[in-house]
């Protein structure tokens, strides 16, 4: 598992608080993108990318794709020893745009 991480970009943000506001909880990407209001071409390699870190796992459902009438799913939860990485990465990166925001608050869409 990576300590480092992926880059934190906002749309990292978003899918890693979504996945954290119930750690234990698997979803699968659907799920993701509506709760992080991201579109799925954003969200999948986000998601590859944090299981590469080995911040997620995941897991294909086991469900006759025919029979249920819908593509299977591809759940993914965060791994538990990678809370505690997660956590400080999210902080950090809320640190940064704080700070970006009292340096050039022009750019945050405040008085210039």
């Amino acid at each position: 598992m990576s300590s480092k991480g992926p880059r934190m970009t906002l749309p990292t943000q978003l899918v890693l608080r979504v996945l954290m506001t119930d750690p234990s909880r698997e979803l699968y990407g659907l799920q993701i993108c509506t709760e992080a209001g991201l579109p799925s071409g954003t969200i999948h390699p986000i998601l590859a990318r944090l299981e590469r870190v080995g911040w997620l796992s995941s897991r294909w459902e086991t469900v006759d794709a025919r029979e249920e009438g819908r593509p299977r799913r591809r759940y993914y939860r965060v791994d538990p020893s990678a809370i505690g990485l997660i956590q400080a990465a999210v902080s950090r990166a809320e640190v940064s745009a704080r700070s970006l925001d009292r340096l050039r608050p022009h750019l945050s869409g405040g008085a210039s």
